[in-house]
């Protein structure tokens, strides 16, 4: 049985990885380490303790805590590191939380990762790390050019991958995917938020003219991709994982409304978000030519995202209740 450490797996995406990995994976043991700040959930992952008992271990820890850290790398062969701070209007105002969670928790997973001589270290990155591209894409080798904290503090711990790669010889591979949605993702974030607006018969709120344009990924598509590049990518390399559908924000929400019944009466423009960033594009070719390449188109994956929201109620309602409470939604 292969130990296999997961950062973050009680959030969004890291949930999902745990649940596909451990299904497609029968000889893989993992071990989840993770905070549960308020984005990560137990409740995410908790049809799977009973399901691989034995193959699945929650860990309770910070990521900056070096013994904490060390005593969950202990025995690993491969890291997944998921963990970080990622909402960027959160960044934008308290952006320590982010330094220290981002720059600081991957510092201490690297140097933990290189003492326990671990195989592999697969460090999850954001395409936010390149900034914001008006015609084109962005390359693997493209320069970081970050807007926002968050992303700052991102690319800071990419390069401190690589700068551990380059000193040391440390396994390390880099993902950076485009924006996820799916199943489990935090009512905060885009998506999930509009989607149960619209369940609530609320309005959905669009930053400025919704002009801004992003490249969408069903998670599990994302989830195959980062598992893909651990397998078959290069030590040493970075591989951006986009799912191919770019649209403004405003086409976004529209396919959503249109897919739930309504119609742009729903739809409320909003003051827009400090140093919004105006299109994402990601070049894929590097993972296609590994032979990656998204599975879900976007409409399918939408309505089943649109469906798991529907069926989920007990489970983003109070977390929607205590983000209101916090005065951080409407």
């Amino acid at each position: 049985m292969m130990k296999v450490l997961v950062t973050g797996g009680s959030g969004f995406i890291g949930s999902n990885f745990i649940r596909l990995m451990l299904e497609k994976h029968k000889d893989w043991s993992i071990t989840n380490l993770d905070k549960l700040t308020y984005a990560g959930n137990p409740e995410n992952l908790k049809d799977v303790e009973t399901r691989y008992k034995g193959r699945y271990i929650f860990i309770k820890g910070d990521i900056c805590d070096g013994k904490t850290v060390d005593d969950a790398m202990k025995d690993a062969e491969l890291v997944f590191h998921f963990a970080a701070e990622s909402h960027v209007d959160v960044s934008i105002i308290d952006p320590f939380i982010f330094t220290k969670s981002n720059v600081i928790g991957t510092h201490t997973m690297l140097e933990s990762a290189r003492k326990n001589n671990v195989k592999k270290f697969v460090h999850i990155s954001t395409d936010e790390v390149y900034g914001s591209i008006r015609e084109g894409s962005f390359s693997e080798e493209s320069p970081f050019r970050p807007n926002s904290p968050y992303s700052a503090s991102k690319a800071a711990a990419d390069l401190m991958a690589r700068a551990y790669f380059k000193t040391y010889g440390m396994p390390v591979i880099i993902t950076r995917s485009s924006n996820n949605f799916g199943p489990f993702q935090y009512p905060e974030k885009v998506m999930p938020l509009f989607i149960t607006n619209l369940i609530e018969g609320k309005k959905v709120p669009v930053y400025g003219t919704g002009m801004n344009v992003r490249d969408w990924i069903y998670v599990i598509d994302n989830c195959e991709g980062i598992g893909f590049a651990a397998e078959k990518g290069k030590i040493g390399e970075a591989y951006n994982v986009g799912g191919g559908n770019e649209l403004p924000n405003i086409g976004m929400t529209r396919t959503i409304i249109k897919e739930m019944g309504k119609d742009d009466s729903s739809i409320e423009f909003v003051q827009d978000r400090l140093g919004h960033d105006l299109r994402y594009s990601l070049d894929c070719s590097k993972m296609n030519k590994l032979g990656w390449k998204p599975r879900h188109d976007f409409s399918s994956a939408i309505k089943e995202t649109i469906d798991w929201y529907k069926k989920n109620e007990a489970w983003w309602k109070p977390l929607k209740d205590n983000l209101r409470k916090k005065g951080q939604i409407k």
